[in-house]
């Protein structure tokens, strides 16, 4: 293991749902190099197990915390519990999003309701400003807020649909609270991650080939693994990324750079 680059530094990691998804990846990279992290789950039973079963792979007797991400209240009660365990906020990892599988197929977003629009820009995107506005006073010293997106942001992906523009206002949204919070040394930035089977990824029709056509299309003739995108992340909650703010950064072996 190289000299540990986070040591000291506490995080907060929304949207570990198991120990496939780029989150916990994020939290293995973070944890690695020195690291607390902290965990909101969304709230159950079920959920609060299946999280607490991931982060405590990487992370011994880890704190938890329920969060309904679509509600304000909740997002109080999260970042006001996190602050009376920790203190201070060196980290904030953003890995959400939702929209409604049935409209996540190909064919269908002309007919996405507005509802369901709306409730996808809500939690995918929004919640990363709602969070940034609470962590802010936990980052006196500065810090480094990073989200998660998709090439399907920027070019149309079969199927992607409404998430698509979803992570099109969460990458628009993440350059403004970089350019909003830089007074501050707070640095916000987006990982723009390859293909990976995970419970959101399934949730999208057609992904079946993604995988298969990543691998042959890439300049590096493989698919992302999650460890790329936790290296990433290591990177920019470090000093090592202390100029880069405002950035999307692809994670995805080169597949964004290849045209068809």
């Amino acid at each position: 293991m190289p000299e540990k680059l986070l040591e000291g530094k506490v995080a907060l990691i929304v949207g570990v749902a198991n120990d496939r998804s780029y989150a916990w990846h994020i939290a293995k990279g973070l944890t690695d190099h020195g690291a607390t992290c902290a965990y909101a789950h969304i709230p159950g039973e079920k959920n609060e197990r299946r999280t607490r079963k991931a982060a405590e792979k990487v992370t011994t007797d880890p704190w938890l915390f329920p969060c309904d991400a679509g509600s304000d209240e909740d997002l109080d009660k999260l970042f006001g519990a996190y602050r009376e365990k920790f203190d201070k906020m060196d980290i904030l990892v953003h890995s959400i999003a939702y929209a409604e599988r049935e409209y996540l197929q190909p064919g269908m977003f002309a007919g996405t309701p507005r509802q369901a629009f709306l409730q996808a820009i809500d939690i995918s995107a929004y919640t990363l400003a709602a969070m940034a506005d609470r962590a802010k006073p936990m980052m006196p010293a500065g810090g480094s807020i990073m989200c998660m997106s998709y090439y399907g942001a920027e070019k149309v992906v079969p199927g992607y649909n409404v998430m698509g523009v979803a992570k099109s206002a969460l990458e628009s949204t993440a350059r403004y609270l970089a350019a909003e919070l830089g007074e501050h040394g707070i640095r916000v930035n987006t990982i723009s991650g390859g293909y990976l089977k995970t419970l959101a990824s399934s949730a999208v029709g057609g992904t079946d080939a993604f995988d298969e056509h990543a691998k042959t299309r890439s300049p590096l003739r493989r698919g992302v693994e999650g460890a790329d995108v936790g290296g990433t992340a290591v990177y920019l909650a470090s000093d090592l990324a202390a100029g880069v703010t405002g950035e999307t950064i692809y994670v995805d072996c080169g597949v964004n750079t290849i045209g068809i």
